[in-house]
């Protein structure tokens, strides 16, 4: 069973200005489905939601430091805005001191977290 990181930006700090049809509440109803389908699909998958504030690198250490992870995937909300890009460099940076083995993977939309897990993970095989 391989291990997946979801490091993502907290919908509760997400900008909804340039999509105002969507709530912190269906982003995290999307977010926890997709981690559902990563750990349906035989993983053992961890999500790390991150504040866009100086508690956010040590969570994602912490989080990265909590096993060795074979795929670490980096969220849209971490990415896009550009007031999140020291974050995602942060983030990033870390990933690659902490976890030099995984592939990195990146999602478009909180509704694609599975397939960017697919991409780089091959299924698991049955016993």
């Amino acid at each position: 069973m391989a291990a997946v990181l979801a490091i993502g930006l907290d919908p509760r700090f997400a900008d909804y200005s340039a999509m105002p049809q969507f709530t912190p509440e269906m982003v995290r109803a999307y977010i926890d489905s997709e981690i559902a389908r990563v750990r349906d699909a035989g993983h053992d998958v961890d999500a790390c939601l991150v504040a866009p504030d100086e508690t956010a690198a040590p969570q994602v250490e912490a989080a990265l430091e909590s096993k060795r992870f074979a795929c670490v995937v980096i969220g849209a909300g971490l990415r896009e805005p550009p007031e999140h890009l020291l974050l995602f460099e942060q983030v990033l940076n870390l990933v690659h001191r902490l976890a030099p083995d995984a592939a990195i993977a990146f999602n478009a939309t909180p509704a694609d977290t599975a397939q960017a897990v697919e991409r780089w993970l091959a299924p698991p095989r049955g016993p």
